[in-house]
């Protein structure tokens, strides 16, 4: 480990567990993903969303054969490993539980150091895939399925949160009209399909929280509305219109994170934003943040489709600057479900 070219040439087996996809990978030094590979569990789609206790029993089924075809995809074997490192929180205890205590186990076994990777902060650095060169300062909108924080980055151990949500995520706000609109699960994908066939001026739904100098986000209100507008229209209106319904929805959820994070970097003058989470994989929120920004010159990075949602490699990537920090945890190490990209 005191090797400088071992140092400067490392590999990490991470893993990923928070929700419903079980997810292994290992990645260098250089950001180059050698494997990652997802194990997605689709059971969940019966019941409208991730049933906890059920996800964790298909972690504890997957992970080990899941562990053993990602060496074997990468061409490697545990001693071609140097850290192990695992996503802590936040997301679902039980599901992290079996992440984490399978990356113990290995750390232990293998007499290799552990790493603690906040999930969000994978999120974050899933742009550094494709983009290594990528560094603060820049504004980061992490958007997933259960977080949407907009963090101000001087430096990665200097930032500030600017906006956070104050109930619904955006990704929680997909899933529930989707389920409104009866599309299914989960319904980010669903309602973006979709919305490619509709009028998203059809209808204007609320966006909260639209105040000058107010960067926090709200989704509940959507939801609400949309539920009520729904019911105020027969079976046939709606299917009808499904579409534009479905258009009209996802333009008031990307409209609220575009504008707030636009006005924001404007009045901070800041030039280079990041996009990352399983939201920024939405095409419309590609498309408008692109367009919005490069009106005021600021540049933007998202990262590649199979690493907006949650994936291992994205924990990998958040662990090298760790590694070359020596910042390892301990085996007495546990997962907590607290939310935030500050908390570890």
């Amino acid at each position: 480990m005191n090797d400088p070219q071992k140092t400067q040439n490392f590999k990490i087996l991470a893993f990923e567990t928070s929700c419903d996809d079980t997810s292994v990978s290992v990645i260098n030094s250089n950001y180059e993903v050698l494997a990652n590979l997802i194990s997605s569990q689709t059971t969940h789609e019966d019941f409208g969303g991730v049933v906890p206790e059920l996800a964790s029993r298909l972690h504890l089924k997957n992970i080990m054969q899941l562990t053993k075809a990602t060496l074997e995809k990468a061409a490697l074997t545990f001693k071609d490993i140097d850290a192990i490192a695992v996503s802590v929180n936040p997301g679902l205890i039980g599901a992290l539980l079996v992440g984490v205590s399978f990356a113990k186990s290995l750390a232990f076994s293998l007499k290799k150091p552990l790493i603690a990777v906040n999930h969000m902060l994978g999120h974050l650095y899933a742009n550094k895939i494709g983009n290594p060169f990528l560094e603060p300062p820049y504004l980061a909108l992490i958007v997933s399925g259960g977080h949407t924080e907009l963090v101000d980055f001087k430096a990665m151990n200097d930032f500030v949160v600017i906006g956070k949500t104050r109930d619904d995520a955006a990704g929680e706000a997909f899933d529930k009209v989707a389920k409104l609109l009866d599309l299914g699960y989960p319904g980010g994908p669903l309602i973006d399909n979709i919305s490619k066939n509709g009028d998203p001026e059809f209808h204007r739904f609320p966006r909260a929280l639209n105040k000058k100098d107010n960067h926090d986000f709200s989704f509940s209100g959507l939801k609400t509305s949309v539920r009520n507008y729904l019911e105020k229209h027969d079976a046939m209106f709606i299917e009808k219109h499904k579409a534009d319904i479905a258009a009209s929805i996802q333009t008031a959820i990307v409209d609220s994170l575009v504008s707030k994070t636009i006005s924001y970097a404007i009045k901070a003058k800041i030039k280079v934003i990041t996009v990352s989470g399983g939201v920024s994989a939405n095409s419309l929120l590609r498309k408008e943040i692109v367009n919005q920004s490069r009106r005021t010159g600021i540049e933007v990075y998202y990262p590649a489709l199979e690493y907006c949602m949650d994936n291992a490699a994205m924990i990998g990537a958040a662990a090298i600057d760790k590694f070359k920090n020596k910042d390892f945890a301990d085996l007495t190490l546990n997962a907590f479900s607290t939310k935030g990209i500050r908390n570890i």
